[in-house]
């Protein structure tokens, strides 16, 4: 599935924030923000950013929002990210990678037996998740690396590029052409009897790391939708729901929404999901949130869209190596440690700024 991350510079819409509970008082960037009775993420980014895409405030509170995603509890403090993606003005970024670089390079141990150089594999086309432009591959790319070298492991890494996602599962990972693929979407793999097969294949043939990333899966729909309104999965029965093709299906098949349930719409891209909504071909589409900011951006259309604030999946994305792989389950072992590692340290979020940082200079 493609997603892309955009930065904070999408104007509010009037639309919207009338389907909102309600509106946070006004907040600023790079600070932190106290929860309200009837905040959620999308009004508190509103009121910070001017944009729905409250993905930055995500990524810099996961830790907190665990459980509470759909109804956040009054009096919870979340850090609003400045605009460079610093967590507060006086930090720096790239300053956690540097130290913890410095820490692994003072402890390298030159008497470790020699270990085999682990093969990565990703694909352009994500940025700035992975793509061969973007220094280190992309946030997700350097995540994987970094991981190798934190956590006591001492690996080097090589990685391959090949925009055929498809054929990462199908081929290369199963034939060990490559070790491990940078990143894949994971379904909720206690649901195999209402997932479809490729969904299955990822849960029976395939070991996951833990987390590298998570985002937030969503429907929008026109503002004067008969759907807009809706608070649960069964409201949206009878919808032409569009998502673009080769986008995963497994968020829809895991919450119910089938044929006959729901009517799916295939097009060639988002950017065609969404002119479709707009003239009534389809009633909503389903996407991150980031990717339909930007799709609707692009169009110039956000004042007459509604993005739904409470029909929201938290999806995340893993490693992926092969269940053939004599070797995968020990480098999934590993890239935890190493994950788990960044995580508290801070260097996860950092690797994820500075490379959001990059992404946006490219575009300026």
């Amino acid at each position: 599935m493609k997603t892309a991350f955009k930065s904070h510079r999408l104007l509010a819409s009037a639309a919207l924030l009338t389907v909102l509970p309600a509106v946070a008082l006004a907040q600023e960037a790079c600070t932190t923000y106290t929860v309200k009775e009837g905040d959620t993420l999308g009004s508190i980014a509103q009121s910070a950013y001017a944009t729905y895409d409250y993905q930055t405030i995500f990524n810099a509170n996961r830790d907190k929002l665990a459980g509470t995603f759909n109804n956040l509890p009054a009096g919870l403090e979340l850090i609003l990210p400045c605009l460079d993606g610093r967590l507060t003005p006086d930090t720096e970024l790239g300053a956690i990678i540097s130290g913890e670089q410095e820490a692994q390079d003072a402890n390298r141990d030159a008497s470790k037996t020699y270990q085999p150089t682990l093969r990565f594999v990703s694909g352009n086309g994500r940025k700035p998740l992975s793509d061969e432009s973007l220094n280190g591959g992309g946030a997700l790319v350097r995540i994987a690396t970094t991981a190798l070298q934190r956590g006591g492991n001492d690996y080097k890494a090589t990685v391959g590029w090949v925009d055929d996602w498809r054929s990462h599962t199908t081929i290369l990972l199963p034939k060990n052409a490559f070790d491990v693929s940078v990143a894949w979407l994971m379904p909720d793999c206690s649901k195999l009897d209402q997932l479809g097969p490729e969904a299955v294949e990822r849960c029976t043939k395939f070991d996951m790391s833990l987390p590298v990333y998570e985002l937030a899966f969503v429907f929008t729909t026109l503002a004067d939708s008969p759907f807009v309104a809706a608070r649960s999965y069964g409201d949206l029965a009878g919808a032409r729901i569009c998502q673009p093709r080769g986008w995963s299906s497994f968020p829809l098949e895991q919450v119910g929404l089938v044929e006959p349930v729901i009517t799916s719409v295939r097009m060639p891209t988002a950017d065609d999901c969404g002119e479709a909504l707009l003239v009534g071909e389809v009633d909503a589409l389903a996407m991150p949130v980031e990717a339909s900011n930007d799709t609707f951006e692009r169009l110039d259309k956000m004042d007459e869209v509604v993005i739904n604030p409470v029909l929201v999946q938290i999806l995340s994305m893993h490693l992926l190596t092969s269940k053939e792989n004599p070797r995968g389950k020990e480098y999934i072992a590993m890239l935890n440690k190493g994950i788990t590692e960044m995580r508290e340290s801070g260097e996860w979020y950092d690797i994820l700024a500075t490379t959001l940082a990059e992404y946006q200079a490219q575009n300026q």
